[in-house]
């Protein structure tokens, strides 16, 4: 496949978990209509973005993988005949859970999964509180539209996670995200912060050779504990070429279904004039296994 048209679901989302899948299958329909062959949804589209604060009673969303999720956006994949990228919140057993991205492909089986490695904690952003650390390794998901190599949010700022992904033979790197801002910031700092995550992905497609789909939630998400000031998520979903380009971007504040063309054959070209996979000095890199260098 030279080139994949593939679809982007910025979505809001809220407390009726009913009207969230809904909203998300409706957008899958809009791409699918538009030409995408390849879809992806934001990281946990089924639901608020319960992090925020710590409460056991969330456990009672995760779903295990099968499950309702998967069975609902199966049946629409095969319907379609689309590749999907979902995010859920997995059920693996009792007291274990993971942020799992899961590909659907086109005949609805389930291509594989790819549990979240590196797990934020933060102010609104506790989810070592819930989530364990992914224990399927950086492992492409081989799909009939190329290999997927599928991570999710706070993965995106470590290039280790983008590298092995390519050393793996991913034709394309995909986050699913949920980033948003303190709405106490100075709107100097939010464009700062939002600036920098666009950038740090740019850099892995520019680094690997490889497209990049980065898909953000949007809407402000109350904080119910009242303990910070809530998430304005930023959307600013985009695609990018092995260049790092920007092939197609939405905006900030509203829902959007991105639908954009990407050419699989160009990562072939930009490797030959910038060959970083070939100059890599793997014998030098030995002190990567370490936490830091004292």
């Amino acid at each position: 496949m030279q080139s994949l048209t593939v679809g982007l679901i910025q979505q809001s989302c809220s407390d009726d978990r009913a009207v969230n899948i809904e909203k998300s299958l409706a957008g899958i329909r809009s791409a699918a209509n538009r030409g995408a062959k390849l879809i992806v949804l934001q990281e946990l589209h089924t639901g608020l973005y319960f992090c925020q604060q710590e409460v056991t009673e969330n456990f009672d969303t995760a779903e295990t993988i099968p499950g309702p999720s998967t069975e609902c956006f199966s049946s629409i994949a095969k319907e379609l005949g689309v590749v999907l990228v979902l995010s859920l919140f997995e059920r693996r057993a009792p007291g274990l859970y993971h942020n799992t991205a899961v590909v659907i492909e086109q005949d609805g089986s389930i291509a594989g999964r790819y549990r979240k490695m590196h797990i934020p904690d933060d102010p609104g952003y506790y989810e070592k509180f819930y989530f364990t650390p992914g224990d399927l390794g950086f492992t492409p998901i081989q799909t009939s539209v190329g290999r997927l190599g599928v991570l999710v949010c706070w993965d995106q700022w470590y290039p280790e996670g983008a590298r092995l992904m390519a050393l793996a033979g991913a034709d394309l790197l995909i986050y699913p995200t949920a980033i948003g801002w303190d709405p106490q910031d100075t709107s100097d700092e939010q464009e700062r912060q939002r600036d920098a995550w666009i950038t740090i992905q740019r850099s892995h497609a520019v680094a690997n050779g490889l497209p990049l789909i980065s898909v953000n939630r949007v809407g402000f998400e109350a904080d119910a504990s009242n303990q910070t000031a809530g998430a304005l998520f930023w959307g600013s979903s985009f695609v990018a070429g092995p260049q790092g380009e920007i092939l197609m971007q939405g905006g900030a504040g509203g829902e959007e279904v991105l639908v954009t063309a990407v050419d699989l054959a160009r990562s072939e070209q930009v490797r030959r004039i910038w060959p970083f996979l070939r100059d890599r000095r793997i014998d030098a890199y030995a002190d990567l296994n370490k936490r830091y260098r004292d």
